[in-house]
This record gives structure tokens, sequence and C-alpha cells, in this order.
């Protein structure tokens, strides 16, 4: 990066996963490499995204969403930069999705879903982003808030989907889900995922749910397992507010994005609604979540190569 590369001035952030050997390594080297070029650059651990659990005698867990920034990072960012795999990414929108800061998604891990390049592009990618050459891909987000007796035990800023599920060694839960003005109805299952999207991809994919375009304004109910032939995934509007009671005498368990949970009593309320703070994923090309899906999950691909010709005996 040459001298003049951060001119006028950018502040950047930089969130890594401290577990991975090279996201630490790279996350010190843009540091350093960041502010020779007069960039102000601030580096966190994603880990203050990662609420854990609430414990069962204890279950308030409560972290206001708007509390999660690490300090420093603030919305006169220009944007940040993410290094993991799909739970870091998941982990730093939570922390700043609500300042409104833009990220740059690098995979160091596996699968990479949400990622938008490899390390080995990193420093092709920020010349170009201290360009202002890149466009941002907003996505929705969920907030899901656990009630009891009206006051807030537990909240939390969601990407890809909350899913509420029967602790191991315990019978099939009943679930009451009400969607909006419409009726409740009552669901049957191990489990239920409410899914953004974003989560169409993840566990309600694995699940029986449809892939939904990310730019469509609609959320996804799946049940995990049920017990009706009659109970499939539904598609609806993103402007319903969703609520859930727990129609079964064990308590349950919510899991939020695979890295945040809480536990559910059967007097306990689940509220959830579109969030007003989206999720901005930088973008270097123009988005073509088609391509997405044919490279990370082999959607669309041929099966059997055609002939050309064929011949008669």
């Amino acid at each position: 990066m040459s001298d003049s590369a951060c001119l006028p001035a950018k502040k950047v952030g930089i969130i890594y996963n401290d577990a991975k050997a090279v996201a630490v390594k790279t996350a010190a080297a843009l540091v350093e490499q960041l502010e020779s070029g007069g960039c102000q650059a601030i580096a966190a651990t994603g880990s203050g995204g990662i609420l854990g659990c609430s414990r069962l005698h204890h279950p308030v867990c409560y972290s206001p969403l708007e509390g999660l920034a690490p300090e420093g990072f603030d919305s006169s960012m220009d944007f940040a930069i993410v290094l993991g795999g799909d739970g870091t990414v998941l982990s730093a929108f939570r922390q700043l999705a609500p300042i409104n800061v833009p990220l740059l998604t690098v995979n160091t891990g596996h699968m990479g879903f949400l990622t938008e390049i490899y390390l080995g592009q990193l420093a092709q990618a920020i010349e170009q982003m201290l360009a202002g050459e890149f466009s941002i891909e907003a996505r929705s987000m969920l907030e899901v808030r656990v009630f009891r007796d009206e006051e807030p035990l537990w909240e939390v800023l969601c990407l890809n989907e909350m899913v509420l599920h029967r602790e191991p060694m315990t019978s099939m839960c009943h679930f009451e889900v009400a969607i909006g003005h419409h009726s409740p109805v009552d669901i049957a299952a191990d489990g239920i995922i409410l899914s953004t999207p974003t989560g169409s991809t993840a566990y309600a994919l694995s699940s029986g749910g449809p892939v939904i375009a990310p730019e469509v304004p609609v959320l996804q109910l799946a049940p995990i397992c049920p017990h009706s032939l009659a109970s499939r995934a539904l598609v609806f509007s993103d402007t319903e507010p969703v609520k859930i009671f727990s129609a079964t005498q064990n308590p349950i368990v919510m899991v939020v994005d695979g890295n945040a949970g809480c536990y559910v009593l059967p007097d306990d309320r689940v509220r959830v609604v579109r969030s007003p703070y989206s999720a901005k994923f930088v973008r270097l090309q123009p988005p073509e979540f088609f391509r997405i899906l044919r490279e990370k999950l082999g959607w669309g691909l041929p099966h059997i190569a055609k002939p050309t010709s064929v011949e008669l005996p």
C-alpha cells in the first residue's frame, strides 16, 4: 500500500476470530499496514457478539442490542473487515449492525458461505475499498426477545435464524405460533426455525425449507421433524411480527445463529420482528446469488454428461 493510499484518512475496524492463528496474525498485520498508510485502524475479537446461553435457574442474560460494539468502534467508521468463518461473520454483524458499519467479510474458515473474498485477495480488496470502489448489499436481520411476565429476559440480533427445540431426552414439543393478525397455529415437532432469506441456505435448508433470494422481503417458518404430514415450511411477509409460546411442560432451548442461546419456560413468550438494523455486506463486484449457490452448495450443476450424438447398435 502506498503512503497516499489512505488520503483522505479512513477509520477502519477489524473483527477477527481469536481462535484461528491465521486470523490473529492477519489482523495484526492489517493494523500495521493501514496505520502506516495514514488510516486509523482498530481491532477487536468477534467474541463480544457471542452472547452465550443463560442458565436454567438464572435465566436473565440481558445484553441490549446497541451495547455490543467493541470499544472504539462507532458510526464514524468507513468500513470494517471481518476475518474468520461464517460464525465470526454472524457475530460481527451482531456487534456492528446497530452502528451502521459495512463489513468486508474475509474467509479464513471452511464453507465461508457469507464471506466475500479469501485471504489471498485481501491486499487488492483493501486498495479497492480505500479508493471507494465497492457497493453495499443490505440484508435483513431479526430482533429476537424473550419475555417473562412482560419483563425482558434476553434479546439478540439475528442474521440467519432463530431456533426453538426440545432438550435431549425429552419428548416432542408443541408450539403455538401467532403471525401478525392471523389466528395462532399449533405445531407439534422437535423444534421450529424462523429464518431470514439469508438463513434460508442454513439450518432451514437442512430441514426441508426453500432457498429464498436475499432481496425478497419475507421470513420463513420451518418445523424440525414435524409429527404431521401437513406441517411444512411457511413463507410470509417480514412486516408481520411473530409471537411464539411453548405449549410444553418442559423447558425448551432457543439458539440464535448457532452461537447464542436462552432457556424458554412454558410461561415465557418469544417475540420476533424484522430489525430496523441491516447487515451491510461490502461487495467488490455485483452480488450474484445463484453463482454462490452453485459454488458453495452445488445448486444447478449438471448431474450427468450429455452425449453429443447417439449411436444405435
